[in-house]
């Protein structure tokens, strides 16, 4: 698996896609290969004896979705569990033309829970991983288009795509296209597409929000990997800015007593009073405030790289001098004036221990190697921060 997943599916440096595509036009990479990330036998797995629940499948007819008590049910004695996937009805709908849909896979399977988690932390954007089924000469789901950035990975069999640009440009997740069906519909029947592209096993598209997107499989069994991007938008500092303002007494006051709201010339002198209000208090607000209250969405939105609780609480308890750690993989964190801010909480340390954590933090290193330390307190700083999911074990090189 590279570290680098972001120049994988872009054939681009960060930097390069940044500048070109992100947020911008859509991008068609040939020939990558996904396979390793899952293909046609790791979906029967998943379907068929990973105990699978809902909602982590839907299924999808002549772009509607299909009503799941037609596909679930109990898993017998020990497992009356009422939604478990029944993997013989899933099979009857899939060959009658009925696209499967594996949800939230950036938590279930393990390749693509390593693939997310790194291009997550590239990204600096919350991602998930969702696969689609399709059988052969169908179409899942009708032109529409998502809220959130996607890389497609075509893992399996041939799919033709058609791309037309927005009706409805960077849209807000409280935006869906059904908000806009009509315009949706009309671009999609009535305008030259902007990709009119097949894609191949081993290709990736990347689309924007609000680009319009259909997909129909050619003659076999097709299967890609959607990687949806939750992007944090400039909006997202207007929230935080509209909640931070709260603190401000000037914009709590009451409106006065028997004012008829819905009165636009009653109302005026106010709302221009408040206009002038929240001006001043937005211009009153730190960057810190604001960087506060907007990183909780992406300090959360994915859980950072797998622990092994077994193996990880033996390795602290055998911890030795020579031992490899790293940061783990997409925890993010501050490390400031000796507080470790993590997304649930706080750690405190010693100001002794700071050099080492800052080296630590940036990671890899070896128990023993850390400045200002003997070889004991390195000991009992180590197994401290990999106890708190801050460190993992190292891959011996």
């Amino acid at each position: 698996m590279t570290d680098r997943p972001l120049s994988r599916v872009t054939g681009l440096d960060p930097g390069a896609f940044g500048e070109r595509h992100w947020g911008r036009e859509p991008l068609l990479v040939h020939g990558a290969g996904f396979t390793d990330l899952l293909d046609l036998d790791g979906v029967d797995e998943l379907l068929s004896s990973r105990g699978l629940r809902t909602p982590f499948l839907r299924l999808a007819r002549d772009g509607a979705v299909v009503d799941s008590t037609s596909f679930t049910g109990p898993g017998g004695v020990g497992a009356e569990i009422g939604d478990q996937v029944r993997d013989d009805r899933v099979a009857a709908l899939f060959a009658g033309g009925t696209t499967v849909v594996l949800q939230a896979l950036h938590r279930l399977w393990p390749p693509v829970i390593d693939f997310c988690t790194r291009l997550g932390a590239e990204l600096g954007h919350p991602v998930q991983a969702n696969a689609y089924v399709t059988p052969p000469s169908s179409r899942g789901f009708s032109a529409h288009y998502d809220v959130h950035d996607v890389f497609v990975l075509q893992l399996a069999g041939r799919k033709h795509w058609t791309v037309h640009t927005p009706v409805h440009a960077d849209p807000l997740r409280g935006q869906p296209w059904n908000d806009h069906a009509t315009a949706v519909a009309a671009r999609a029947r009535d305008d030259e597409p902007a990709l009119d592209v097949v894609l191949e096993p081993g290709d990736a598209l990347y689309l924007p929000r609000g680009w319009l997107h259909a997909a129909t499989a050619l003659g076999e069994t097709s299967a890609h990997l959607t990687v949806g991007v939750h992007v944090v938008t400039r909006f997202a500092l207007v929230e935080a800015l509209t909640a931070l303002v709260g603190d401000d007494p000037a914009l709590r006051a009451s409106l006065p007593l028997g004012l008829d709201v819905a009165d636009p010339g009653a109302l005026a002198p106010h709302l221009d009073a408040v206009r002038a209000a929240l001006h001043a208090a937005i211009d009153r607000i730190p960057a810190e405030a604001v960087a506060r209250r907007t990183r909780g969405r992406v300090w959360t939105g994915n859980r950072p790289e797998p622990v092994r609780p077994v193996a990880g609480a033996a390795f602290a308890d055998g911890l030795s001098v020579g031992d490899a750690v790293r940061p783990r993989i997409g925890l993010h964190h501050r490390f400031v004036d000796g507080v470790l801010e993590l997304p649930d909480r706080r750690v405190e340390l010693p100001a002794a221990t700071w050099p080492a954590v800052r080296v630590l933090l940036a990671g890899p290193a070896r128990v023993g190697s850390l400045p200002d330390m003997d070889d004991a307190d390195q000991i009992v700083l180590v197994r401290r921060l990999l106890r708190e999911g801050v460190l993992v074990p190292a891959a011996p090189q």
